[in-house]
């Protein structure tokens, strides 16, 4: 097992400012807002220009692109106190952190090319195409080609559930360069791209909306022999699974602290119904079968919370953090999903009812304990990892 590195933690509210800020511009987007959206299956565009024009969504850019180079924890704060607050921040999160990859691996002209206009919020980088049809999580066999012509790259090949594809003016891209029965390792010959989504929709570049359980603004992408500068390829020719792999600790932290939002407002909005509903001349909450399922949701919420918070002062430490990154997406998610349970019992039959947003809620609860990483392959991780049991594939 990983050893504990020599850290210690401030366990009060740490970010006051940044919670407070973030929770203003969440009053004016209240339930209604929301529920609006999800008939609607619309994209929060109001919300998120709110977001972007405060510099929430720039607070890991470096300072010296534009953005305010706040660490990983501080951003956490950011998606958990949207959460918290009754929102819902799929169609922020991905502007965060999908630039990592450029931030880390970009030659020095994408990064001063791209940069600054994404943390200036003129341009959206909110689109990551992996996921495939038929690979699923077996990101090596996924089919999408990229052949190098010249100056340029022709791409062939589809992607699914790649969110905010109608939203965002880039998209980072993995596709193989190199086929699979050419490479040494499976993980190789594959690389990553920065396509220009204005320029490549209606050009071999074909978006389609998905209809889903949760208004996450979902689609599947097709290719056609789309042709990209060569300039696109961020990072090494196929490498680009590893420049991909080397951001999922910090995106699991990331959404790990909007699940510990959503928990936190499940457990607020069950105590506050189980104290003012009253049956048979008594509030519901004097009956112990409602009061025990919301305080074990509290306490798992505390638990889970704690591990995420070690989880981003190891990174931020530039500790390995695998072990805790994955632990900290696992709890939290469930955590999460056992207080929207309390909450949705607490309701009785008012939980299905649109207008005390638990449904909403609860059903968008239930997407983290499947993406972007479920917690079967969580489990895998750490039996083989960090147990040392045997390979189960």
């Amino acid at each position: 097992m990983s050893e504990n590195p020599n850290l210690t933690l401030d366990l009060g509210e740490d970010y006051p400012e940044i919670r407070d800020g973030v929770r203003r511009i969440c009053a004016d987007f209240p339930g209604s807002y929301w529920r609006d959206l999800d008939e609607r299956e619309a994209y929060p565009s109001e919300f998120v220009k709110a977001m972007t024009e405060a510099g929430f969504l720039s607070a890991l850019i470096p300072e010296e692109y534009g953005g305010a180079g706040l660490p990983l924890r501080a951003a956490g704060v950011v998606l958990e106190e949207i959460h918290a607050s009754g929102g819902n921040a799929g169609a922020t999160h991905a502007q965060m952190y999908t630039m990592g990859t450029v931030l880390r691996h970009g030659s020095p002209e994408q990064k001063a090319r791209y940069l600054p206009q994404i943390a200036a919020g003129e341009l959206r980088l909110q689109a990551f195409g992996v996921t495939e049809p038929t690979s699923g999580t077996d990101t090596t066999r996924l089919k999408t080609r990229a052949v190098r012509d010249g100056d340029h790259y022709v791409i062939d090949g589809q992607k699914i559930w790649t969110s905010r594809a109608l939203y965002s003016d880039l998209m980072l891209l993995l596709a193989r360069t190199t086929p699979l029965d050419q490479v040494s390792k499976r993980t190789e010959g594959l690389s990553v791209f920065l396509v220009d989504m204005r320029e490549a929709v209606g050009h071999g570049m074909t978006i389609r909306p998905i209809k889903a359980m949760i208004n996450h603004n979902t689609t599947e992408v097709f290719f056609d022999k789309l042709r990209i500068p060569a300039d696109a390829l961020v990072g090494k020719e196929g490498q680009g699974l590893r420049h991909i792999m080397d951001g999922m600790n910090a995106e699991r932290i990331l959404v790990s602290h909007e699940s510990i939002g959503d928990a936190k407002w499940f457990v607020k909005t069950a105590v506050k119904y189980a104290n003012e509903r009253v049956v048979f001349d008594r509030p519901i909450g004097k009956n112990q079968g409602i009061q025990f399922p919301i305080a074990k949701a509290y306490a798992q919420t505390q638990a889970a919370e704690l591990m995420l918070r070690k989880a981003a002062a190891v990174f931020e430490a530039g500790q390995p953090c695998g072990e805790f990154a994955n632990l900290g997406k696992l709890l939290s998610a469930e955590a999460a999903w056992e207080a929207a349970e309390a909450c949705m019992q607490t309701h009785g039959g008012f939980a299905y009812a649109r207008e005390y947003d638990v449904e909403r809620k609860w059903r968008e609860a239930r997407v983290q304990r499947t993406a972007p990483i479920s917690t079967n392959l969580i489990l895998s991780y750490l039996a083989e990892h960090v147990l040392g049991l045997p390979r189960s594939y």
